[in-house]
């Protein structure tokens, strides 16, 4: 078998890379963000308020973000900008998504950066987004209930 660099092969034949998954291109985020585990991150602040032109627009210095758009890796591939829309579309998050994942009401105006990685694995894995929104409901439930107690005795 003979070897021959990528740049060989182009003058012979039309070489495409393969284009990472959506999985994959996950994968590297979290992985890029648990580099340095203890870094803190800036996250979104209170995403959920703004209008969806708006709220494309978002970007904050020093958050999962600028992480992400920081790895050569990802540009190459597509990142266009540490602004939320861009991540959103490359990294094919809903709004529900982003919003567990990145904004400060859930999570404070900052926190460490392995955090931020538990929290994107558990909203895109597909088995931890519908178990952690209950246990946000239950809590919320429990924080309302003894508020109701009080209205209605």
């Amino acid at each position: 078998m003979e070897h021959k660099h990528l740049d060989q092969l182009r003058s012979v034949a039309d070489v495409q890379p393969r284009s990472m998954t959506r999985q994959e291109r996950l994968q590297r985020w979290v992985e890029l963000l648990e580099r340095n585990p203890t870094r803190r991150l800036n996250s979104l602040g209170e995403i959920e308020y703004k209008p969806p032109a708006e709220r494309a627009l978002i970007r904050v210095d020093d958050s999962p973000l600028s992480v992400a758009y920081e790895d050569p890796v990802l540009r190459a591939e597509g990142l266009a900008s540490d602004k939320l829309g861009d991540a959103m579309n490359f990294f094919e998050l809903s709004d529900g998504q982003a919003h567990y994942a990145l904004c400060s009401c859930l999570s404070g105006r900052t926190m460490e950066a392995a955090s931020f990685a538990q929290r994107l694995r558990n909203t895109t894995d597909g088995t931890g987004w519908r178990p952690v929104a209950g246990a946000w409901a239950l809590a919320g439930l429990a924080m309302t209930l003894p508020g109701f107690v009080y209205l209605f005795t």
